[in-house]
């Protein structure tokens, strides 16, 4: 597991902590889970999209991105998702999205974005979200 982040990082003890984004990697098997804590804007993404796209490259065939404390998301880090989801597409991966609530879900709805991707459990992001 480690620990990345976006702008104004810095390393303590083996870990990043970061002001706006905290971005948690757990890859113990052929799932790679990112769990992202704070906000998901124009300052964190290039951060966020490093780690997104070195995770999609490498050997894992499912990436999970866990938004469930993500505070905010703009358009960047919207972007980065989608960019994401081209790459994992094209290299026969799944990128997945769960914990989608409050204005980020409601911005995804409003998007039509939910479609596009799948949740943790392999249906549509917006099937779990009417669930949930």
């Amino acid at each position: 597991m480690g620990v990345y982040s976006g702008r104004g990082s810095r390393l303590t003890n083996g870990k990043v902590t970061a002001t706006d984004l905290e971005i948690i990697l757990d890859d113990s098997d052929a799932t790679t889970l990112l769990r992202l804590r704070g906000r998901l804007s124009i300052d964190s993404a290039p951060a966020f999209r490093d780690q997104l796209l070195a995770v999609l490259r490498g050997q894992s065939t499912r990436t999970v991105v866990d938004m469930t404390e993500v505070s905010y998301i703009d358009i960047s880090g919207i972007a980065t998702l989608l960019e994401g989801l081209k790459i994992a597409r094209r290299g026969q991966n799944i990128l997945c999205l769960q914990g989608l609530q409050g204005r980020v879900l409601h911005l995804f709805e409003f998007a039509g974005l939910l479609d596009l991707f799948e949740t943790n459990g392999g249906g549509s992001a917006s099937s779990a979200s009417k669930v949930s």
